[in-house]
């Protein structure tokens, strides 16, 4: 009889007799790839060296002709001292104001009651520095002192030693700009001021624990290398995580769709817009951020490129069908896929088109506030939590607005730090006399400081299912 192998598998054993290996592992594990970074790239960075502390500092000195350079050593033309207040210019006969107020509400209010005026406006008011709005109830009108924002029925204006501060008004800088009259004088003294800004760094770490055996009897003859892999891969998306939300947490531009004005006003009718995207854009411009964008490439070189002409904007890919819904303004698709121009320049991780000024990147760990919108109990076409709505963020982060932090490294990446120490003669001791237990632990530390929140801008809006 001709000598077979039979199907030892399916009980047919070889008619030489039992087979001891019937299978074949293959060494090489399917290994998912690592998860990019989207986040980390776009960072600056900054070493922190030993013996200062954990906290590092800079100094941000602001333009002259800003709104946020309040000082107290201005003198105008005429050679009269101003003021660094604000000052309100009310259109329209104004019965009650209230204020909301930062600090010493009740010594604020009582100095502001003394000069409120009746009658019809136009009229002024002064306010003091601790006041951070204004409310006109007959108006419902609401001036954001702080910020200058100039509303419906009202002029803000600042009174301050940076002559006109950020004001576009023809007549307003006509009057504040610095002439001198032949004999000069004491005239025209201006002040600057700085702000500081920190960031901290903080330490973070997990370990894994194995016995010996584990390791001796395992199938995988490599397991050890692949579990050192794996908590690298896990401490590097955790950095990115962490990153992810302290710039969402720092956006200085907050916008949301639709007439929303806080999450829990989104619904299912608040969703993005073509025309909120161009006002977003606006807004970035308005606030000097560039639009080159520096991105530093994974490669083993050091090597850094610059995305021409645009601002980079993250989504999650949840948002991918109602981005590419979006019409412009003249009816036509607002959405151009990355295929119709990837030929012409760089394309960075992720990225799937653009929508108006922004190139839009997907991020599969983008984050979002579950449950955080209003209620969506009578509906099922969106995404949600507990008959919440969820709200997605749309990230835009310009150059230079922020840095991360590093400790003992070379400035440009994150130093992980890896101890094991396997079973055996260096673990034992009187809790595991025998050394049969061995561990595995990384540890890293992790810093970011917020240079520029006014380039980021943080949109936030529902997603349909």
């Amino acid at each position: 009889m001709t000598q077979i192998y039979n199907d030892p598998a399916g009980g047919q054993q070889s008619t030489i007799g039992n087979q001891t290996r019937i299978d074949h592992i293959i060494k090489k594990s399917l290994i998912e790839a690592r998860k990019e970074q989207y986040f980390m790239p776009l960072s600056g960075t900054v070493n922190m060296p030993k013996h200062f502390g954990k906290k590092i500092k800079k100094f941000h000195y602001l333009p002259l002709l800003d709104d946020a350079n309040i000082n107290d050593q201005g003198i105008d033309a005429a050679g009269v001292t101003i003021s660094n207040n604000w000052e309100v210019v009310l259109k329209s006969a104004v019965t009650v104001l209230t204020f909301a107020v930062e600090a010493n509400a009740t010594a604020v209010q009582a100095d502001i009651a003394g000069s409120v005026k009746a009658g019809a406006g136009p009229w002024t008011v002064t306010l003091p520095a601790e006041v951070s709005s204004v409310v006109v109830s007959t108006q419902a009108l609401t001036v954001n002192v702080l910020t200058a924002t100039e509303a419906a029925g009202a002029i803000v204006r600042q009174l301050s030693g940076n002559l006109y501060g950020s004001s576009k008004d023809v007549g307003l800088i006509t009057g504040k700009l610095p002439v001198l009259s032949e004999t000069g004088g004491r005239v025209n003294r201006v002040g600057f001021k700085r702000k500081e800004v920190e960031g901290s760094l903080e330490k973070f770490g997990f370990f894994d624990e194995y016995t010996k055996e584990s390791m001796d009897f395992d199938s995988d003859p490599e397991l050890q290398s692949h579990i050192h892999r794996e908590m690298l891969n896990g401490a590097t998306e955790i950095t990115e995580d962490a990153l992810q939300i302290d710039l969402l947490n720092s956006a200085g531009i907050l916008k949301y769709a639709g007439a929303a004005t806080m999450d829990s006003e989104l619904d299912a009718t608040t969703e993005v817009t073509y025309g909120d995207l161009l006002r977003l854009g606006i807004d970035l411009d308005n606030n000097r951020c560039p639009k080159q964008t520096k991105v530093i490439t994974g490669t083993r070189l050091i090597d850094t490129k610059t995305i021409p002409a645009c601002r980079v904007m993250f989504i999650g890919s949840e948002l991918i069908p109602m981005l590419d819904a979006l019409q412009d303004q003249h009816g036509n698709q607002a959405f151009i896929p990355v295929q119709k121009y990837a030929a012409g320049g760089t394309v960075l991780n992720g990225e799937i088109g653009t929508i108006g000024p922004f190139r839009i990147v997907v991020v599969p760990e983008m984050l979002r506030w579950a449950g955080a919108g209003g209620d969506a109990s009578a509906t099922a076409t969106h995404y949600e939590t507990a008959d919440r709505y969820d709200v997605f963020p749309m990230l835009v982060v310009g150059d230079g607005s922020f840095t991360t932090i590093g400790f003992q490294t070379d400035g440009k990446t994150v130093k992980f730090k890896i101890t094991h120490k396997p079973p055996g003669d260096e673990t034992a001791d009187r809790n595991d006399p025998y050394g049969e237990l061995g561990f595995m632990s990384i540890k890293w530390y992790y810093g970011f400081l917020l240079e520029r929140p006014e380039r980021i801008a943080l949109f936030k809006t529902t997603a349909k299912l």
